[in-house]
């Protein structure tokens, strides 16, 4: 995927909350359901979304496909975004002497 299309995916609101949810711990897609107050197959759409994206994976358990966030993409994103975060330390840096420097 590219970083562009990482981007497509990330940028819809409901996806980045299932993905908040899906960082502090696995998740059933009930449990998705109940915590979003979303119908099933609306998270189910976002699911399959996330999951070709290679941003989420699931592994049944019993009866529910339990969902986890697979880092590999962040990490794609996280590094195409490193000369980004450079340059705003590097103007943030300046902005901080030159406050210092007005007291």
């Amino acid at each position: 995927m590219t970083v562009v299309g990482a981007f497509a995916v990330l940028g819809e609101p409901n996806r980045l909350r299932i993905l908040e949810l899906l960082r502090a711990e696995e998740l059933s897609v009930g449990e998705l359901v109940r915590q979003l107050d979303m119908s099933q197959p609306a998270v189910s759409k976002h699911l399959k979304v996330l999951r070709q994206a290679g941003f989420v994976s699931s592994r049944i358990a019993a009866q529910q496909r339990i969902y986890r966030i697979e880092p590999a993409p962040f990490a794609e994103v996280a590094h195409w975004l490193a000369p980004y975060r450079r340059l705003w330390d590097r103007h943030l840096d300046a902005l901080e002497r030159h406050l210092d420097d007005m007291e």
